[in-house]
């Protein structure tokens, strides 16, 4: 059988036509602060947190006190954001098993964290995904590794035989942020 290159239907060497990161703002930052925080972002980043449960955080906070706690201390919590002196808290780590016997670390954000972080992803994943290729399907909406394993099964039923998987391991932990940040704001001004 001759080697060839994994093609599923579409150009894999291809950047998209708006590559995350680069290009003009595609929001104007004048009502995205607004749009993060409403009411309705609020309750379906609520709704997602309390339906993927998860551990507490390192405040012991459990999902199913969040919404509890943000009838009590939302306005507060608000306040802070928006005056810029919200800091979010420490994060729990913990050690889960892999497949070959070692360990993983995992950070576990309080549950007020995730709620924050998912409003936010919620607003700036549409602004972000357009630009990512079709074949990349980490942490992306409405893809999953199953995803990934189904379109390596189709090549791999086509004749090919190469799937090239690629992990940037700690990558949050070792990205320079500050270079992050300044192309995040290519995208979004505020």
């Amino acid at each position: 059988m001759k080697e060839r290159t994994v093609n599923p239907g579409w150009p894999l060497s291809v950047r998209s036509e708006d590559p995350a990161g680069i290009g003009e703002n595609i929001r104007d930052g004048s009502d995205l602060w607004e749009e993060v925080f409403s009411r309705r972002n609020l309750m379906i980043a609520l709704k997602r947190v309390e339906r993927n449960r998860g551990a507490a955080g390192a405040d012991g906070l459990r999902t199913e006190e969040l919404r509890a706690w943000c009838l009590r201390h939302w306005t507060e919590t608000r306040e802070a954001l928006d005056a810029g002196t919200y800091a979010p808290g420490p994060v729990r780590q913990v050690m889960i098993p892999k497949s070959d016997g070692g360990q993983r670390k995992l950070g576990v954000p309080s549950v007020l964290d995730r709620l924050i972080q998912q409003a936010v992803a919620q607003v700036l994943s549409p602004v972000f995904d357009p630009g990512f290729v079709p074949v990349s399907y980490g942490f992306r909406p409405g893809r999953s590794a199953h995803d990934a394993v189904n379109v390596a099964r189709t090549v791999i039923s086509q004749g090919y035989r190469w799937v090239v998987e690629v992990d940037l391991d700690a990558f949050f932990d070792r990205v320079n942020h500050d270079v992050l940040m300044a192309r995040v704001a290519r995208k979004v001004k505020d």
